[in-house]
């Protein structure tokens, strides 16, 4: 069993900088691989990054590559998203999530994730 926590987020203005955290608690983190989701208002939770349990094999989202680094550190069971020149349609609620996914190919099907966390709001303003 994993139970995941987000922090991090908050309001921050146009072309700004986030980092997040996602602490893991329970011994099977560095099993898992982990992925960062994100819901905005009105729409459906989609996938923004993923990484393997040891770290690589790192995927991302056409709208956050080159702006959003997802790493892990297992020593600390925590992962982390850092978010830099953000836009305003990076506004959401998001999410992390960890799971024995296949393969880096299957990181953006939210079905390969049984853990979730409760999520964190990120506010961009223009």
């Amino acid at each position: 069993q994993v139970q995941l926590v987000e922090s991090g987020g908050g309001l921050v203005q146009a072309g700004g900088s986030l980092r997040l955290s996602c602490a893991a608690s329970g011994r099977i983190f560095d099993t898992n691989a982990m992925a960062w989701f994100r819901q905005g208002p009105g729409k459906e939770r989609e996938f923004v990054a993923g990484i393997g349990r040891s770290g690589g094999s790192e995927v991302y989202a056409d709208s956050v590559k080159g702006r959003f680094t997802i790493s892990r550190d297992n020593a600390k069971n925590t992962g982390y998203l850092q978010m830099n020149s953000l836009k305003p349609e990076d506004t959401a609620v998001y999410y992390c999530a960890a799971g024995l996914v296949r393969g880096s190919s299957y990181y953006v099907r939210r079905d390969q994730y049984p853990y979730w966390g409760q999520g964190t709001q990120v506010t961009v303003s223009s």
